[in-house]
Order: C-alpha cells, then structure tokens, then sequence
C-alpha cells in the first residue's frame, strides 16, 4: 500500500509487460498510476494525486476526499443495549464488535 496526502493507493504487478501498476482507492473518481520500479510507481501515484487535485481546482470542484474511517450511527436505546451485551460476551469493545460485524454482513453483499 501507498499513502500520500490522505490518499492510498494499491500497487500490483504485470508480469508481462514487467511493470507495476496501481490505483487509488476508497474513492468514486478513477485514478491508476504505473512504473517499472517501485520508487518509479511511488512517483507515479504522487503525481497522480497532484495532477487530480489540480485538475479539481481548475474545474473549481472539490476533490473526492478518501473514507476517514469514521461513521456515526444512531440507534434506539434498546439496540445499543443488546449492542453493548453482545460486544461484552464476545470480551470486545463496542467499536471493535461492530467493525467485524458490519465487515462480515459488507462482504455478504459485496
């Protein structure tokens, strides 16, 4: 994985064309980098979020900004009681519960 100004990137390689390339992940907008080495691929990826970012000023629009991580829910009392029990039998934090619950339910679907 790659990370620069906020944004991650994912690096794989073509054995037949003997080069690596990646994408930007965790945004809608589509932005794909390569290079024959890694430090070639890393600078790739940098310029690509440089030149998207730029471009997002030129059109005077706001850059599609990667997932922070951090979501709020809201739920009834009741819910975040059974919530808190469960979490607790399973010895985990809330958080920690939730994350691997709606991770299992997320790729369910996916």
């Amino acid at each position: 994985m790659l990370s620069y100004k906020g944004y991650t990137g994912h690096l794989d390689i073509d054995t037949e064309e003997q080069t690596l390339f990646g994408r930007v992940l965790d945004l809608k907008d589509v932005i794909t980098f390569q290079g024959k080495t890694i430090a070639e691929a890393k600078q790739a990826f940098q310029d690509s979020i440089n030149d998207y970012l730029e471009f997002c000023e030129e059109l005077g629009e706001s850059p599609d900004k990667p997932f922070s991580g951090k979501f709020h829910f809201r739920t009834s009392p009741e819910i975040h009681r059974k919530i808190t029990i469960a979490a607790q039998k399973k010895g985990k934090s809330i958080n920690s519960w939730m994350e691997e619950t709606l991770k299992k339910a997320a790729e369910e679907v996916i």
